[in-house]
């Protein structure tokens, strides 16, 4: 799969979205799941739970991870995503690789900080 040419269709899709925003299942192997995610500048993913380990690529675009304390991410930057709630504002047009691992017995999935 060439997740750099879904890129362009999953931005298209998130601008005809009425919330700004696409994402996509690529990869899911037992605890392992792979999405890819387009946002439209603007557009906000709201405080969530992390899962117990999590991690971003930023393909396209700019976006700010906003948590305990807050990231400035462009294209090609790679984080590992803490465990505490966080959200996700596109600065810019934006699509991101987000990698997850669930449902792991006796694991978290954050700390009880807030925003």
């Amino acid at each position: 799969m060439d997740v750099l040419a879904r890129v362009d269709e999953a931005l298209e899709v998130a601008r005809r979205s009425d919330h700004g925003r696409h994402a996509e299942l690529l990869v899911s192997d037992g605890p392992l799941r792979q999405s890819l995610i387009t946002l439209i500048e603007g557009v906000e993913l709201p405080a969530h739970n992390s899962p117990p380990a999590a991690s971003i690529l930023v393909l396209r675009g700019e976006i700010e991870i906003i948590g305990t304390e807050p990231d400035l991410l462009t294209q090609g930057a790679l984080k590992a995503l803490t465990h505490v709630r966080h959200g996700v504002v596109a600065k810019r047009d934006s699509a991101f690789l987000l990698t997850t691992v669930t449902g792991i017995v006796g694991t978290d999935s954050h700390d009880e900080r807030k925003l």
